[in-house]
């Protein structure tokens, strides 16, 4: 698996830990490989082919297996993006479930990521994907 394969699984398999391909998500996981290098630059025959090789991969391995064969290919940068991106996909329907914490929590060590190095990003997302809906806690000073 070269490095922009398992950029992409990591995606994928974020976006799909439970076995279902929400609309919400696939339309994250397009999002979040759509604009990047170097898939922006591919076909779309070239996307169709990775997802394809990349589906029969979860098949076969599972989210997590997939997600742990990917890790061993990225460097430190690419792993600290490529959680990001999880998290953002898993984000993408609402609030965390503990499933996906916990799925996060694993992905954070498959990438030998540390708590610092996990908790801002985590703080971004709950920024990010707050609802406009509901009020702001106020802040007592």
């Amino acid at each position: 698996m070269d490095t922009s394969t398992a950029f992409a699984a990591v995606a994928l398999a974020a976006v799909s830990w439970d076995g279902v391909l929400t609309m919400a998500g696939t339309r994250a996981l397009r999002h979040s490989l759509d604009y990047r290098a170097p898939y922006c630059h591919r076909s779309d025959a070239e996307m169709i082919s990775l997802m394809d090789t990349l589906l029969e991969e979860l098949r076969q391995q599972g989210a997590e297996g997939l997600m742990q064969s990917a890790a061993t290919v990225l460097d430190s940068r690419q792993r600290h993006t490529a959680f990001a991106v999880a998290t953002e996909i898993m984000r993408s329907d609402g609030p965390l479930e503990e499933r996906e914490r916990q799925i996060l929590a694993n992905l954070a060590t498959n990438l030998d990521l540390a708590p610092e190095d996990i908790e801002p990003v985590l703080a971004v997302m709950d920024v990010l994907h707050a609802s406009l809906l509901t009020p702001a806690p106020s802040i007592n000073t």
